[in-house]
């Protein structure tokens, strides 16, 4: 697969959620919520950062992941229902898409987890995958970004390696969702040059 970029003024067309993930293993979405759902997600992202709520990201799972800032720096919160209004209203959105999934795919996904992730400039994320070896519950990695004015020059693209070779940037675009396989996708964030907003999550199946 050549490299494929997906810069700030690209819109998606295609195949369905479901089609995207079984023939690729990855897929993106434009404006996977609305507009203002993304702005108050956003405001709500920046002031935990700024309130001191949010906490530098570790490595592996557990009570106590290893910290790493050579490998991973970004500092999340994570979500709770009852968090926020526009949380609830997002939330709302994910269990939809989980049912949609499991209604096509019949994944047996379960519940879904998430959490803001904030990176300051300079911060990144090397290769990984988002299965854990003790826990293979993780089954779709769902990412929307909330970054008005994204530019190419600010780096901190998602960086998707499909099996089949090659590599797939996608950028921080507010509104755009990007959703691969947990364990068969191996991705990073490259540098981000400016604070770079998102909400991470993982649909999760059944143990």
């Amino acid at each position: 697969m050549p490299a494929i970029s997906f810069d700030g003024a690209l819109a998606v067309p295609g195949p369905s959620i479901a089609d995207g993930l079984c023939r690729a293993g990855w897929y993106v979405q434009e404006q996977f919520i609305p507009a203002e759902l993304s702005r108050q997600l956003a405001v709500e992202c920046e002031q935990s950062m700024l309130s001191g709520k949010m906490k530098s990201a570790g490595l592996g799972s557990g009570h106590a992941p290893l910290l790493q800032p050579d490998i991973r720096g970004d500092h999340i919160a994570w979500l709770e229902a009852g968090r926020s209004t526009a949380c609830d209203s997002y939330l709302k959105h994910m269990e939809a898409l989980r049912q949609s999934l499991n209604g096509e795919l019949f994944l047996g996904l379960e519940e879904y987890e998430s959490h803001f992730a904030v990176y300051a400039p300079g911060a990144f994320y090397r290769a990984h995958l988002d299965r854990f070896r003790d826990d293979d519950k993780r089954t779709v990695s769902v990412v929307l970004y909330l970054n008005d004015d994204w530019l190419p020059e600010h780096g901190g693209a998602l960086r998707l390696h499909p099996q089949d070779g090659g590599h797939v940037d996608i950028a921080p675009v507010v509104g755009r969702m990007a959703m691969f396989l947990s364990g068969e996708m191996l991705h990073e964030v490259l540098p981000t040059a400016r604070q770079r907003l998102s909400i991470a999550g993982w649909l999760r199946r059944r143990a």
